[in-house]
């Protein structure tokens, strides 16, 4: 049988609301060995912001850290992708969309997880070297 992808996703998600500053949000992913947050507005998911999204978007162009809200640099189109969908069609989306995470909705359109590049690669083909590189343990 194929795997879906509940099968394969991150199950345990962080969540920030919008107003959380970026150093607190850096921080939190840093000690959870994680490179993204979803970003929440009154409790409903607006976004996601990536570590580089913080590189990027706000310490490259000279915003202070500890003052810039997740809100002013998170991108707000959200992929979204169904648990029972084939780790295929999450690959197919990917493509498509040309984005490397997906949100995983449960049937309610609640969040379940997210799927990245890396977890399909380490599913399709472990011994890839995406596969090898994501499966390997963090050094922090």
């Amino acid at each position: 049988m194929a795997q879906t992808v509940g099968d394969i996703m991150t199950r345990v998600v962080v969540q920030m609301p919008a107003e959380t500053n970026l150093v607190d949000a850096a921080r939190a992913m840093r000690d959870r060995q994680i490179g993204n947050v979803l970003v929440t507005d009154h409790g409903t998911l607006m976004g996601l912001t990536t570590d580089r999204d913080i590189v990027v978007r706000a310490v490259a162009e000279a915003m202070d850290p500890s003052r810039t809200r997740l809100g002013e640099i998170t991108t707000g189109d959200v992929v979204r992708i169904g648990l029972d969908a084939s780790a295929d069609e999450a690959a197919d989306v990917m493509r498509q969309q040309a984005v490397r995470r997906l949100v995983v909705t449960d049937h309610r359109g609640a969040v379940a997880g997210i799927v990245s590049l890396g977890d399909l690669a380490l599913a399709k083909d472990p011994s890839s070297a995406l596969g090898v590189i994501s499966g390997a343990p963090s050094d922090e």
